[in-house]
């Protein structure tokens, strides 16, 4: 049994958009998923991305994969890596693959000199928490996530 942990290739982005799916009925978003696989496409594999994918493949066939962009810390004065989506295959949970996809990023951290590695865990997914406390990772619970979208974008876009 064989674990690599690759970057996504060009022919991949219907991969991905899978990924994404099944990630998305795991979490209960079906229903959210915009995302095309031509989106994905040219976000990964565009000249410049600004997003990047890194797929896990057991005994050569693609189990899992963790989207993630760079960051910037202005307190730190120095990049990080925020992670989008980690996701494994409900039948390949247990094996490492996860902490694998983790491990890697964290080794890029490291090698890039940047300052950390961080996420988003929704509070219900307790099996992905203790996961993640497992790994030394520290709930953040000073911070409240805000989010505009929809309607209140544009609103906000128009006012200036």
């Amino acid at each position: 049994m064989t674990l690599i942990i690759r970057p996504a290739r060009p022919d991949e982005a219907g991969l991905v958009l899978g990924f994404i799916g099944e990630l998305a009925v795991y979490e209960k978003l079906p229903h959210e998923i915009e995302a095309t696989q031509a989106q994905i496409a040219a976000s990964l594999f565009c000249e410049q991305p600004r997003v990047f994918c890194d797929i896990a493949e057991w005994d050569g066939e693609p189990v899992g994969f963790a989207v993630w962009f760079y960051t910037y810390s202005t307190f730190r004065g120095r990049h990080g890596i925020w992670l989008e989506d980690l996701f494994v295959r409900e039948a390949q949970r247990g094996r490492g693959i996860g902490k694998a996809l983790m491990a890697g990023l964290a080794r890029r951290c490291v090698d890039e000199g940047l300052t950390r590695l961080a996420w988003w865990v929704l509070n219900w997914n307790e099996p992905s928490r203790v996961f993640y406390r497992s790994l030394g990772a520290k709930a953040q619970d000073e911070w409240t996530v805000k989010r505009l979208d929809g309607a209140a974008l544009v609103a906000l876009a128009d006012a200036s």
